[in-house]
């Protein structure tokens, strides 16, 4: 007999009024509360600053990429070009090399 009487008082009172508590504490959460606001304040110049360091690596990341670019264009046209003899082992007009020292010249 008791038991039939506090299921319908759960029913009838309990439940509503836990739906209605929660709905209540529902839409006092909706609006933002001053510290909230200035959460979002601070979020929103930090996200600019971080969006202003990202572009300054990203331009230094570019420059430094050209300049390897060009780098490895120099280098690749340094390898491409015909070499020039080495004239340091041929025999000049008086027989000696042209790397060789000249003997000092005998005067009086």
């Amino acid at each position: 007999m008791l038991i039939p009487i506090v299921l319908i008082l759960v029913l009838f009172l309990g439940l509503p009024w836990l739906v209605l508590h929660y709905v209540s504490r529902w839409r006092q959460s909706t609006a933002l509360t001053p510290e909230d606001e200035n959460l979002l304040d601070e979020l929103h110049e930090m996200t600019l600053r971080l969006e202003e360091r990202l572009r300054t690596v990203e331009r230094l990341v570019a420059a430094e990429q050209a300049e390897r670019a060009e780098a490895r264009a120099l280098t690749a046209r340094a390898a491409a070009a015909p070499a020039l003899p080495d004239r340091t082992d041929r025999a000049g007009p008086d027989g000696e090399t042209a790397g060789s020292p000249r003997p000092a010249a005998e005067g009086g």
